[in-house]
């Protein structure tokens, strides 16, 4: 398989980007903030979904990059920034419109009831696959509460 690339450019495509992105996980040190860029980024270990129900097919993670340009400040909750080797595991990816135009704000749902928050002048994120795959034994698990 060939490694996946996205763009999103609006909820439904972000939507696509954050079922890819469902159950990585990353270091605080992987994430980075360019203010003059006005980029975030991150490089997480994705788990592939998209060949996870396959009979006979192994579980995958891959190295991926999510890169959301158009980024005005970024703020979080939750989350250990001191803490550089901080293991964060992403759920979901959020977008709540703020105001008439395309602007508003990108949250990166956590486990553990961490957010990360990117204030944008509209949606633009990128993920590409950035390396080989390999197996791992698990199966992200999550627990439904009726």
């Amino acid at each position: 398989m060939s490694g996946l690339k996205l763009l999103a450019l609006d909820e439904e495509d972000l939507d696509i980007v954050s079922a890819h992105m469902q159950d990585s996980v990353f270091k605080v040190a992987e994430c980075a903030f360019d203010a003059r860029m006005k980029q975030f980024s991150l490089t997480a270990n994705r788990f592939v979904w998209e060949t996870a129900s396959e009979k006979g097919r192994p579980l995958e993670r891959r190295k991926a990059a999510l890169v959301f340009k158009r980024v005005s400040a970024v703020k979080s909750t939750g989350v250990d920034r001191k803490n550089r080797q901080a293991v964060l595991d992403l759920l979901a990816i959020r977008f709540e419109k703020q105001g008439e135009g395309p602007e508003g704000v990108i949250e990166l749902v956590l486990a553990g009831g961490g957010v990360v928050r990117l204030d944008v002048e509209c949606i633009e994120a990128q993920l590409a696959d950035v390396g080989g795959a390999w197996e791992t034994k698990s199966k992200p698990q999550h627990r439904v509460d009726a």
